[in-house]
């Protein structure tokens, strides 16, 4: 497979910026369809990024002979229903991440990539950004010693869609469609970025409320788990704080010093060490999904590997799914 010919099976907010306009930045391939229940949507996305074609079907588009690799950009309910279609067709498959709305429906995924040999890839492109390249590189050199504990806060306060009717609720509050809230759409990218770190996640303990009272899935939780090395870490999510408590934190502590950085917002890196404080800046690619975009098609190609795949992923939806006491 030398070029690469993506099908979008969803076209939403996602796409615009921040993936969609790099599978063309990448040398030998080309967005060829998308797709969209909604026809204005899929229409008007073909037109204003110049591609050939669109379907409101995603079983015609994974049909097109003229496509040989499906993006799932649609909430995490479908993306084993999309994935497993794709994957029986013999096309490889890219998703936003998480892999799947819970931890039974990754398992249902990596069991059809196995039974196939068709390669599933998932989108957890914060690995491949510079920022946390950096990090990684801090923590591996060994510049704050041996590494003792993880601590990571997240607070923010509630968005104005927050405040809907339970009918108009945004779709990331609706678990049926996203597995869960705000928790199940952030917390993935910094439990996976912790697994890239440290290895994986083998035990993890949580609790989870609703205080904010604004919708009904779980608005702030807290958890504690340990790596496979034995380190252990402890973690907070409150997604309905007041503004004065807004932190976007991870801190890793070694015994010669700690480096803290932020996921959501990238504000400088910075490392505490017996000699004072340095704050690291590290700039990001314009469409921060092209670095594991790249590495996908160059996967794909034959040129590279992408570590990122459907079994490195499954374990932040095992985590999730145990601090939210599903499994």
């Amino acid at each position: 497979m030398k070029h690469i010919s993506w099908g979008f099976i969803g076209c939403g907010e996602v796409t615009e910026k921040k993936s969609g306009p790099a599978f063309n930045e990448v040398k030998g391939s080309h967005i060829e369809a998308v797709m969209s229940r909604q026809a204005h949507n899929a229409r008007s996305y073909a037109e204003r990024h110049h591609v050939k074609k669109w379907f409101t079907d995603a079983q015609e588009l994974i049909d097109d002979p003229e496509v040989n690799a499906i993006y799932v950009a649609t909430p995490p309910a479908s993306h084993a229903t999309y994935a497993i279609m794709a994957m029986q067709a013999g096309k490889p498959v890219y998703i936003e991440k998480p892999l799947a709305a819970n931890y039974d429906d990754c398992v249902r995924i990596n069991r059809i990539s196995e039974q196939t040999g068709v390669p599933c890839f998932v989108a957890y492109y914060r690995r491949y950004l510079p920022y946390f390249q950096r990090v990684k590189q801090i923590i591996s050199d060994g510049t704050i010693g041996k590494l003792l504990n993880v601590q990571l806060s997240f607070v923010c306060p509630p968005r104005a869609l927050d405040y809907q009717t339970q009918e108009n609720l945004p779709w990331r509050l609706q678990s049926k469609i996203s597995g869960g809230g705000y928790f199940y759409d952030l917390a993935p990218h910094q439990l996976d970025l912790l697994q890239d770190m440290f290895g994986v996640i083998v035990r993890a303990h949580g609790y989870k409320a609703n205080r904010g009272g604004l919708y009904d899935v779980e608005d702030t939780i807290s958890a504690v788990f340990e790596f496979e090395s034995g380190l252990s870490g402890s973690a907070s999510w409150c997604f309905v704080g007041h503004e004065s408590a807004r932190e976007d934190r991870i801190e890793v502590i070694g015994d010669k010093g700690m480096v803290s950085f932020a996921v959501y917002d990238y504000s400088p890196i910075e490392l505490h060490l017996s000699q004072g404080k340095q704050t690291i800046s590290v700039p990001n690619p314009p469409y921060v999904q092209l670095p594991i975009i790249k590495s996908v098609i160059e996967d794909l190609q034959g040129i590279g590997i992408c570590s990122s795949t459907c079994i490195s992923a499954t374990p932040t939806n095992w985590v999730m799914d145990r601090i939210l006491r599903k499994l």
